[in-house]
């Protein structure tokens, strides 16, 4: 595949989330709690709970998502800026995109968060930003990844706006998608018009 930085973060989150499995504490320490951070200062949870995740199926789904998606990402990362670019972005983006869920949960001692969701969406939409008409599977049903986009941050935003958050933290989905998409624009502002390009040559 040529990517090994993303499989790099893919047996390094596997490893941590399978550890984290049988052992409360450690998923506990690692989980995105905010009074922790607010009250102890534990601001590597803004990281650490990118790479631990509730269940195997939590896990398969951003990992396979990010096994498909990331070679793309990390190629224009490295060409465009350097060998350590895209790291840097995953990191980053974890970061990012749970920003706003810590600042609305931060005195709430009963909230929590987990999962890489935040930063596999902002490698989700680098690719979209590339290949608009892409396929891509829901279900195992092939999409137009373009679609599939729009339809993502619309949901994420009205899930979000609504408080449907469940299990899941449409928060971290929107902004992390926003991320992927500003990043990506911020390193090569050419992508823009390729991306118009592309979104009006369908069968190009």
């Amino acid at each position: 595949m040529g990517a090994p930085q993303t499989l790099i973060l893919i047996a390094i989150t596997v490893v941590v989330s399978w550890l984290a499995f049988s052992r409360p504490r450690l998923l506990d320490r690692l989980t995105l709690w905010p009074p922790a951070i607010d009250r102890k200062h534990e601001y590597d949870r803004l990281v650490t709970h990118g790479f631990v995740h509730a269940d195997w199926m939590h896990l398969f789904f951003n990992m396979f998502t990010l096994y498909f998606f990331g070679p793309l990402a990390e190629r224009f990362y490295a060409n465009a800026v350097g060998p350590l670019a895209y790291p840097v972005f995953y990191l980053a983006a974890i970061v990012v995109a749970i920003l706003p869920t810590y600042m609305r949960h931060r005195r709430d001692a009963s909230y929590r968060s987990l999962g890489a969701s935040g930063a596999v969406s902002a490698v989700l939409f680098t690719y979209i930003l590339f290949n608009p008409w892409g396929m891509i599977g829901i279900m195992f049903i092939p999409c137009p990844a373009i679609l599939f986009g729009v339809v993502y941050l619309a949901y994420s935003a009205w899930a979000d706006a609504r408080g449907a958050h469940g299990n899941v933290n449409h928060s971290a989905h929107f902004w992390g998608a926003a991320f992927g998409i500003v990043v990506a624009l911020m390193v090569e502002p050419r992508l823009s018009g390729i991306f118009i390009d592309r979104l009006l040559a369908p069968l190009g």
